[in-house]
């Protein structure tokens, strides 16, 4: 098992996660961020802290696309360890629906 990012992310991005990793795991996109499930250790606290509720165990149903995103772009946007400031509209963007056909973003963020 092993935690994914959702698209509740997209645009939310609050990055509360990042400061409670233990093996720092999480990469940043230009709006979003994923986990790396090959450094994932399936700890958990990373799960709670989101406050989109982005973050879900792999053994949900219906979250392969989500596995594969983290696992892809995870490999190809910067590591994270460190809490940044979150989007000013953030918070205009949590639970809105449709998040990944209307806002994704392959480009990387700047991680730390």
């Amino acid at each position: 098992m092993t935690y994914v990012v959702t698209d509740a992310c997209i645009r939310c991005k609050y990055m509360d996660c990042v400061e409670v990793c233990p093996v720092d795991a999480f990469y940043e996109g230009e709006n979003m961020l994923v986990i790396n499930p090959s450094e994932c250790i399936d700890c958990g606290v990373c799960e709670p802290e989101c406050p989109a509720e982005a973050i879900l165990p792999d053994t949900e149903s219906g979250l392969e696309q989500w596995l594969e995103l983290n696992t892809k772009f995870s490999a190809e946007w910067p590591n994270i360890t460190t809490k940044k400031d979150s989007p000013d509209d953030a918070d205009e963007f949590k639970g809105v629906d449709g998040k990944f056909e209307k806002f994704f973003s392959e480009a990387p963020g700047e991680g730390d």
